[in-house]
């Protein structure tokens, strides 16, 4: 799936260990590209690969997801080890450590917010970014209304205190395959390939990465939202360049004025626009995906 990729893990935390692991091809610009939930590096292998002969492309798994470290977490922790600002962190390390101190992004979904709190965070950092089907985390919880509940009901199903959620899903795996791979208006998607399909159902039976998957949506309705309203309270924005896809037949575009949301969050440009696909853009319309990072990354 991605030939010519070397893989990499490289310790990025000692409190707690946290070791991110990942893969790199390519020259050129950096560019830093982020999975979503419940997925891994793998969703970009139609992606990447078309983009390593313009960028030095590093794909990682978020902390928790795929090979990446699953460090402990619970209430008790205020689920902080999986916030957005720790996941961005991450990010900063990898880079870093790599060789790369100012570079580029292309994430979605759970991707899109640690890209999110990163440009806010380290601004003198991101040159460029481009988000898929996101809206501000804040913004989506405080402008939740029923169509938006009905789309996203995992958001408030996997908030809620373990053991529920894990339990529900590790026990009952393929019901939670076909919700969320299952072709619906949602995901759009049914051909798959194979092996990106057989690390996500991975992660769906393995129970700490289900309990990290669980831990990242409890972070996100708590401290992550904390800091967001502190972000907003000190008038925290993203300043750099941003471009945002939204899949038609997904929430976002029907919910929320998703260019609108991001302009309120942000000083630095914005632009966008809706695209034919459900909610995995990068695996459901590559050829696009393609065509904007090409055009926004190298201008």
């Amino acid at each position: 799936m991605f030939e010519g990729f070397s893989e990499f893990n490289l310790s990025v935390s000692s409190e707690p260990e946290v070791t991110i692991h990942g893969i790199k091809s390519g020259t050129g610009p950096p560019l830093l590209l982020l999975h979503g939930f419940p997925q891994t590096h793998h969703i970009w292998h139609l992606v990447a690969p078309e983009l390593t002969s313009n960028f030095s492309v590093v794909c990682i798994d978020l902390r928790g997801y795929g090979q990446s470290s699953r460090p402990p977490s619970s209430a008790s922790s205020n689920h902080a080890p999986f916030a957005k600002s720790s996941m961005a962190k991450d990010c900063v390390a990898v880079m870093s450590q790599l060789g790369f101190e100012e570079f580029s992004i292309l994430a979605h979904d759970r991707g899109a917010r640690v890209a999110h709190k990163l440009c806010v965070d380290f601004p003198e950092l991101v040159r460029k970014v481009m988000l898929l089907d996101i809206c501000p985390t804040l913004e989506m919880y405080e402008k939740t209304t029923q169509l938006f509940a009905t789309f996203y009901w995992h958001w408030f199903f996997l908030i809620q205190p373990e053991p529920f959620p894990e339990s529900l899903i590790l026990n009952n795996l393929e019901q939670f395959r076909v919700r969320f791979f299952g072709g619906s208006g949602y995901t759009g998607k049914l051909d798959y390939h194979p092996e990106a399909m057989k690390a996500y159902i991975e992660q769906l039976m393995d129970e700490d990465v289900v309990h990290s998957m669980c831990e990242d949506y409890r972070a996100a309705a708590t401290v992550d939202l904390k800091e967001a309203r502190e972000d907003r309270k000190q008038d925290r924005r993203v300043k750099c360049p941003m471009r945002v896809l939204w899949g038609k037949n997904g929430a976002v575009g029907k919910c929320f004025h998703a260019l609108a949301e991001w302009e309120a969050v942000s000083d630095g440009s914005v632009e966008g626009e809706e695209v034919d696909s459900g909610h995995y853009i990068a695996e459901e319309i590559p050829e696009v995906v393609l065509r904007h990072a090409k055009e926004f990354f190298s201008s």
